[in-house]
């Protein structure tokens, strides 16, 4: 339960009585505002300096009554107050103790280094995904986004081992390295792949030249932003269509029209079926665009005997919810 407005109240109404027991002074005793404020607030605190100057009796009464209330509502503030600070330092105690728990459990994940406006765009699409995400990002500004969200995140500079081991660099998936500087992701991506010599590693490079460095500290991947947005730039003239087209498929998450890839498993009953004995355009109206074999084969628009195997990657075009059907049945 969220304490904060409740304190605030307390917090008020402990001002309102201070100055309500001001102004009884004042009204009662016709003392100066300062004697009055200064009698309340030791009335109080209790502290037992002695009555600033002579009280009448209906004064003492109005003390006495002062005492009672105020002294009682005094210790519930101040219980209030430190119950607030020690729930929420016990709560930041337990949540570190969750994270630290979940991230230890964490398998096949991928670790985004960085999460500026490439990581936070690649967190937002591998979140739909049932994908295990732990991102290592030092700014904390960005830290608290990660704390708002819920997600698993390690705080400290990704150029730290130490970091990539709480990360769980030993049992996941992926990295991506993209952090700001292209030498700061060789010096990630040459940590990384030292630690777990068959993580699969996409690194960001700023400058062409760059590439070839990545590459030879162990990524498998290179992306440019920049190149990547003048060629897409450079499509939107050339071909507008096919632009289009694509970004409808791939970069629009809101559409109800998708291009995923479905791994065949082989347990999986349209194994060894030919695509047009599958179904799959018949029952889940989809259209396979290419199909990647085990060894790396790419079958690019495959013809109707093609036949599926297990471990086969396939890449097809259709709505989304015909998409989740079909991938219940290929990878059950």
């Amino acid at each position: 339960m969220d304490r904060t407005p409740h304190l605030a109240i307390c917090i008020l109404l402990f001002v309102l009585m201070i100055l309500g027991g001001t102004m009884g002074y004042v009204v009662i005793e016709g003392w100066p505002f300062m004697d009055a404020l200064y009698m309340t607030v030791i009335t109080l605190s209790t502290v037992g300096f002695g009555e600033v100057r002579v009280v009448s009796s209906l004064g003492r009464l109005f003390t006495m009554g002062l005492i009672i209330l105020g002294v009682s509502f005094v210790f519930y503030v101040l219980g209030s107050v430190i119950q607030f600070m020690m729930e929420g330092h016990i709560r930041r105690i337990f949540g570190r103790r969750k994270l630290q728990k979940e991230m230890r459990g964490q398998r096949d994940h991928y670790i985004i280094c960085g999460y500026g406006r490439v990581g936070t765009s690649i967190c937002d699409v591998l979140a739909s995904k049932p994908f295990g995400i732990v991102v290592v990002e030092r700014a904390p500004e960005r830290i608290e986004r990660l704390e708002e969200r819920n997600v698993l995140h390690v705080a400290g500079e990704a150029t730290d081992e130490e970091n990539l081991i709480k990360a769980g660099v030993e049992k996941a998936r992926g990295l991506v390295a993209a952090l700001k500087t292209d030498s700061d992701n060789v010096y990630v991506t040459l940590t990384a792949r030292q630690l777990n010599p068959k993580l699969f590693i996409i690194a960001r490079g700023g400058e062409r030249k760059s590439e070839s460095k990545l590459i030879a500290a162990g990524a498998n991947k290179v992306v440019s932003p920049y190149s990547m947005g003048a060629q897409r730039i450079a499509q939107m003239i050339v071909r507008p269509t096919v632009t289009d087209f694509l970004e409808l498929t791939l970069m629009d998450r809101d559409r109800n029209i998708r291009m995923e890839e479905m791994l065949v498993h082989p347990s999986s009953e349209l194994v060894a079926l030919a695509l047009q004995d599958s179904g799959i355009r018949k029952d889940y109206d989809l259209i396979i665009v290419a199909i990647r074999k085990p060894g790396g084969e790419m079958l690019f628009n495959p013809s109707f005997n093609t036949k599926l195997e297990g471990g086969d990657t396939v890449v097809a075009l259709g709505e989304k919810q015909n998409l989740e059907r079909i991938e219940k049945v290929l990878n059950p």
